[in-house]
């Protein structure tokens, strides 16, 4: 019985200092609806979803589509890179993907947040065997779930993601099977 996880990395977003309120833009919001019509016609079961204000925009359109309350799931909100803002955000993602046992003062190493990362896919595996779930997540943790299942996910493949980007992610138990881009 396969199930299928399609992490959905969040719609462009205004920024604020504020990483958990930081809403979509007018951009993110237009495309949150592409999102949303992506989905119009897939046998979704559930949504989950960061507790982040910008996975969660780019998600509720279908989970109104489908008449689901959204369920966070805190395991998917994005990695802390560190706890102040970074001078050079460049040369600090480069560093900690480079190290993956690295961490700036206050943030996540590679390793934790995708050990944090996998441990809640694996949980929404045992609970939702043989269903389609839509997780609304971020780049670097969507990306750090991927790596551990198959490396060729990288810190290149993380470059060239876009906002929003949409990967289906399909599983026999917790045995991965495969990952498909889902185009939009």
């Amino acid at each position: 019985m396969q199930t299928n996880l399609y992490f959905v990395r969040h719609a462009h977003s205004k920024y604020t200092p504020d990483e958990l309120q930081r809403p979509l833009s007018d951009k993110g919001i237009q495309d949150a609806q592409k999102v949303t019509d992506i989905f119009q016609n897939k046998p979704i079961d559930t949504i989950l979803s960061s507790p982040y204000k910008r996975a969660v925009e780019t998600v509720s359109g279908i989970a109104s589509h489908i008449q689901k309350e959204i369920k966070i799931v805190n395991g998917f909100r994005e990695r802390t890179l560190s706890e102040r803002p970074v001078e050079d955000f460049s040369k600090a993602i480069t560093y900690v993907w480079s190290n993956p046992h690295f961490s700036l003062e206050g943030g996540e190493s590679n390793f934790t947040a995708q050990q944090r990362g996998v441990n809640a896919t694996i949980e929404v595996l045992q609970t939702y065997k043989g269903k389609n779930i839509v997780v609304g997540t971020h780049g670097n943790i969507m990306v750090l779930i991927m790596n551990h299942f198959d490396n060729r996910y990288d810190f290149e493949f993380w470059k060239r993601l876009k906002m929003p980007d949409i990967y289906r992610l399909t599983f026999e138990g917790t045995t991965f099977i495969e990952a498909v881009h889902v185009p939009h």
